[in-house]
């Protein structure tokens, strides 16, 4: 029976939908849920590395504290990657904020200039499995062995940030660069929840004009 870790890395507070989302998770195989609170995301995804391999844990199941997700959401994504040998899969999550792109990159990686090259997807294919540069880690599960090849000669540096790439895109590029293929499967549709002012503005782009 494999071992798996329910990542969640949050601040001072979680939103109830996700809270909601997380109780009606169906639970495969061994599950555990390592839930670190602090400011700092990269320094909880890095503990939570941390607990997984002292815990000799299989695989680790990221969620964010702020996405809503299907109670199936963790059988069909550990199904997909043991059936098809995947190491990281990501679902299909998108931003919270306009233009709400789905947080999945065709491209992702540094130019001559040591300068970030980010391209996202306008389109993408829809209900299938398909391969990604980079991803965020919000609703991601990927095997522990990931991590012992991706541990920096400085220490154990799996999600710290790095200049223009934040926590989960730098370990992307870690990844990758140790030839892990990272995919995505939109199958896995998932909520974003966030907070929107409603101002007349708000009310005016969205007010019927009549006939």
């Amino acid at each position: 029976m494999k071992k798996i870790l329910i990542g969640v890395p949050a601040m001072d507070m979680c939103s109830s939908y996700f809270a909601q989302s997380l109780a009606m998770l169906d639970r495969v195989e061994d599950c555990a849920i390592s839930f670190i609170i602090g400011s700092l995301v990269y320094d909880a995804r890095n503990k939570i590395c941390q607990a997984a391999i002292a815990g000799e844990f299989d695989y680790i199941f990221w969620l964010d504290s702020d996405m809503i997700f299907p109670s199936n959401t963790l059988e069909h994504m550990f199904t997909v990657c043991e059936e098809e040998n995947i190491d990281i899969l990501t679902g299909l999550a998108f931003r919270r904020r306009a233009p709400y792109t789905p947080c999945i990159f065709k491209e992702l990686d540094r130019d001559e200039n040591g300068k970030i090259q980010f391209e996202g997807f306008d389109d993408y294919p829809d209900n299938k499995v398909f391969e990604v540069a980079g991803c965020g880690a919000a609703c991601m599960l990927m095997k522990t062995d990931v991590l012992f090849d991706i541990a920096g000669a400085d220490g154990n540096i799996w999600f710290n940030p790095e200049e223009g790439a934040g926590e989960d895109t730098a370990f992307c590029m870690r990844a990758r660069k140790h030839g892990y293929k990272i995919f995505c499967d939109s199958r896995v549709k998932l909520g974003h929840v966030g907070v929107v002012p409603i101002t007349e503005d708000t009310f005016k782009g969205t007010r019927k004009v009549p006939k």
